[in-house]
């Protein structure tokens, strides 16, 4: 059974490409799944940090408050729940993402797994471990040998200065600072971490 959303909680929201399918292309294509990413689910929830693969992709969000989702959300109706009320958002993410590519390369057809993964954070070891486990995720899987390589995650994003809609200082004071931020993730990530989210 899926997890249900709630409001002021964290979720590693994940996902893979049907079968041997990849999501991303070519470079255009990341920019334009973040493009949509935003648009869509900005509105209901915050990101922390986000890793986008070849065939799969990792996020940490972190859903707004009840009160900020009645008063932001604009079509209220039809949604039993709040959970629904999150969830939509990214259903229609996912199929305005999968239209578009489906047009830009001539196939038909799913394009993402379904339904999507979540999981939500329990504790604050766990969503400290979590932000690693993202970031590390181009080097598990062979892409490059340093994080900071790879183009298509938010590591670099959160040392930067330039203006983001991640919540990168709270990410930042999260592992005490920017110099610890980059210790930390020096390390090799908790196996069984690893092992959990495998796409």
């Amino acid at each position: 059974m899926r997890e249900r959303f709630e409001p002021d909680c964290y979720y590693h929201v994940f996902n893979h490409a049907n079968g041997n399918e990849n999501l991303f292309r070519c470079k255009d294509n990341y920019r334009y799944f973040l493009e949509k990413y935003a648009g869509y689910i900005h509105p209901v929830a915050r990101t922390f940090c986000y890793c986008l693969m070849p065939n799969h992709f990792h996020l940490l969000i972190g859903i707004r408050s009840e009160q900020e989702l009645v008063r932001d959300v604009k079509n209220l109706t039809g949604f039993g729940n709040l959970s629904g009320l999150v969830e939509q958002p990214f259903s229609n993410f996912f199929n305005s993402y999968a239209k578009s590519f489906n047009r830009k390369y001539h196939r038909k057809g799913s394009l993402f797994n379904r339904p999507f993964k979540r999981k939500k954070i329990s504790s604050d070891d766990y969503l400290t471990k979590i932000i690693h486990y993202i970031h590390y995720n181009p080097v598990h899987h062979g892409f490059t040998k340093n994080i900071e390589d790879w183009p298509y995650s938010s590591y670099k994003t959160i040392l930067s200065d330039k203006p983001t809609l991640l919540c990168r200082e709270t990410v930042l004071q999260w592992f005490g600072g920017r110099k610890e931020f980059v210790q930390f993730h020096q390390q090799i990530p908790d196996t069984e971490i690893s092992k959990a989210f495998e796409p």
